[in-house]
């Protein structure tokens, strides 16, 4: 088993997040990111350990009690290596946990893996489930409120602005995004793609003012460049524009980076599964 490895794809922020009410839930419905991962190797080895680099992504603690929710166990030296930053709202914590959980051979339900993901970390992203981007999670208890569905076809090209920010499970100052859940559903359901990137922006422009980031720059990027929309990580630093297949803009990455945004990175998502 030496050298086995397994990867799991993280996210780049949220297309929506908030609550669903004044008092409801915290929900999102997130944004995979395939060219961003976690990948999750073990060495053999008596008992469990974990490498010194590895501690930063995932707290032995963190990793026993995984474990053992679960009914798995696995002994060696556990590496974890992050393609994004922790606190970057790209699924760092949650990707971790999938892929420890897969690397000690975990075949069961997602939704079980999810709601150990949950009492692990507080909140957890739905990377575990097959097509994430197809659901309205709740992020607190691991449960699916709603099945979405597939989102148009679309480019993204974003990085990270400003200083980490972890998510914190006890933080419930989120907008009401009661009103833009249905709005996403028609325009998915009508594969319009300006109209889901208008709803991703206004679920960021909602947070960004509420949570106190009216400096950031994302908005003005989107209007500069010409995107349908944006997205951004409600709890993180993720930042990203909205733009069709194949129309980015060959200046975006230099402005990106002129803005303050690092690490830029460009993906595809959405579309038929």
């Amino acid at each position: 088993m030496s050298g086995h490895s397994i990867r799991v794809a993280g996210h780049f922020g949220e297309v929506m997040q908030g609550r669903l009410g004044a008092d409801g839930p915290v929900a999102l419905i997130t944004l995979p990111c395939p060219v961003l991962g976690v990948t999750a190797r073990l060495q053999p080895g008596q008992g469990l350990s974990l490498s010194k680099a590895s501690a930063a992504i995932m707290p032995k603690a963190r990793a026993v009690k995984l474990l053992q929710m679960l009914g798995l166990s696995i002994s060696g030296e556990l590496h974890f290596s992050a393609e994004m930053p922790p606190g970057g709202g790209a699924g760092v914590s949650t990707a971790a946990l999938v892929a420890l959980a897969r690397l000690a051979g975990w075949q069961g339900d997602p939704l079980t893996l999810a709601r150990a993901c949950v009492a692990v970390e507080g909140a957890s992203d739905p990377l575990m489930l097959a097509a994430p981007m197809q659901v309205l999670w709740a992020s607190r208890i691991g449960q699916v409120l709603d099945s979405l569905p597939p989102p148009p076809a679309m480019e993204v090209i974003g990085g990270f602005y400003g200083p980490p920010r972890r998510t914190d499970p006890a933080d419930m100052d989120f907008p009401d995004i009661a009103d833009l859940v249905p709005l996403w559903h028609a325009a998915c359901l009508a594969n319009d793609l300006a109209g889901a990137a208008r709803v991703a922006s206004l679920s960021a422009s909602r947070s960004l003012a509420q949570r106190g980031a009216r400096s950031d720059p994302t908005l003005s990027l989107a209007a500069d460049l010409g995107a349908l929309g944006c997205v951004i990580a409600h709890t993180g630093a993720a930042r990203g524009l909205i733009f069709a297949p194949g129309a980015v803009p060959a200046r975006a990455h230099s402005a990106l980076q002129a803005a303050g945004l690092r690490g830029v990175v460009q993906f595809r998502a959405g579309g038929e599964p």
